[in-house]
């Protein structure tokens, strides 16, 4: 039994290799380019390489569960081809003794996958946001990402629901005092577009369809106090030298561990003070989906394999590549499930952040029970 053990994981391991050499360089192709472009720009080799380096993370945040599914339905597909699965169990051993090898290694991969993706992946996007802050920020726009609050912008907290280039929809403005970091205003507007003035160092946002929100200075948290004003156009002028001297970059939820997220979870009326009660569950909502995203794309890798060793028996079985198309629909569904939970991300009513773990609880029911059936 051991020596049968030996054999199915080296020729596991030989083929997992392989199989995730090839999909990383699929996916490292973006960072290449990205690569390209920094160095056009004449940055040097050494920071381009830690550029390079820093995205290696997100890779393999994808490619290990991939690859492991790959790896296990070529292994399993050959083993049935030869004959040798049915020699095993002719010999006397039960499926469960024939799999055990590769789904200890599934779960070796599930503890390196959450490593990566709760840890290693969180610190190098933030590395890597540090590292383009430090070349300098040539165009602002760029740091007003989609679906999440802003915080990069001294005196401002900025949220944006769509971008395309520089016009926006959807944006929700904070005033924040700088002394006391707590919220003096809030701008709502269907619309805007912005403009970066180098001239003058001034990001340029002329928002339309505005409303207005001024908390009254005594009670700021009485609501029924609150002014409201509309107005067709409201511009907002950011210096943004003071984005870029200040040194400091913060940390949006793709850059923080899953320590920093459950923390921000927890404690959420406190870190988002200030906020209306909705955006403030609207928030939460989205570290809890960012959370649970992390981990379900760990359990990828176990799942993957575990659907796999019967897909790959089967298929093989009647000499058909059906089961290299069922795994690509499983790998299809399984991302559809996270897009999906990303989508939904401002929807707390829906509970988006249980979305990921649909494919692994069925994945996992269903693997068990075609290798039953297999045994």
């Amino acid at each position: 039994m051991r020596i049968l053990n030996k054999y199915l994981v080296k020729d596991y391991l030989i083929v997992f290799a392989m199989a995730m050499l090839l999909i990383t360089f699929a996916f490292s192709i973006g960072a290449i380019y990205k690569a390209i472009d920094i160095m056009a720009r004449g940055i040097s080799i050494g920071i381009v390489g830690r550029f390079f380096l820093y995205n290696i993370p997100y890779s393999l945040a994808f490619t290990i569960p991939i690859s492991a599914l790959f790896a296990t339905l070529l292994l399993f597909g050959r083993l049935s081809a030869d004959s040798e699965v049915s020699a095993m169990k002719s010999s006397g051993l039960s499926m469960r003794q024939i799999v055990s090898p590769v789904l200890l290694i599934a779960l070796g991969l599930v503890g390196i996958c959450l490593y990566i993706n709760c840890i290693l992946y969180p610190a190098s996007t933030y590395e890597t946001k540090k590292l383009l802050k430090s070349m300098g920020v040539e165009d602002p726009i760029k740091l007003l990402e989609e679906g999440r609050f802003i915080r990069d912008f001294p005196g401002y907290m900025i949220y944006v629901g769509k971008k395309n280039k520089n016009r926006v929809r959807d944006l929700v403005v904070y005033e924040v005092d700088r002394e006391t970091s707590k919220v003096t205003g809030s701008i709502r507007a269907d619309s805007g577009i912005m403009t970066a003035d180098k001239e003058t160092s001034e990001l340029k946002i002329d928002l339309y369809d505005v409303r207005i929100e001024i908390p009254d200075a005594e009670y700021p948290d009485d609501a029924a106090k609150t002014r409201y004003v509309n107005a067709r156009n409201y511009p907002i002028r950011i210096n943004f030298n003071e984005l870029i001297g200040d040194g400091q970059v913060s940390k949006s939820r793709k850059n923080m561990n899953i320590f920093e997220l459950f923390y921000k979870i927890r404690n959420f009326r406190a870190e988002f003070h200030g906020m209306t009660p909705r955006d403030q569950e609207v928030e939460r909502c989205r570290y809890l989906v960012d959370a649970h995203q992390k981990i379900c794309l760990a359990m990828g890798a176990f799942t993957f394999v575990l659907i796999a060793i019967p897909l790959g028996i089967q298929s093989h079985r009647k000499e058909s590549s059906i089961g290299m198309v069922m795994s690509l629909g499983i790998v299809f569904v399984y991302y559809l499930f996270i897009i999906i939970s990303d989508t939904l991300d401002n929807r707390p009513e829906f509970y988006p952040w249980l979305i990921p773990w649909i494919p692994i609880v069925c994945g996992q029911i269903g693997g068990f029970i075609l290798l039953r059936r297999a045994n």
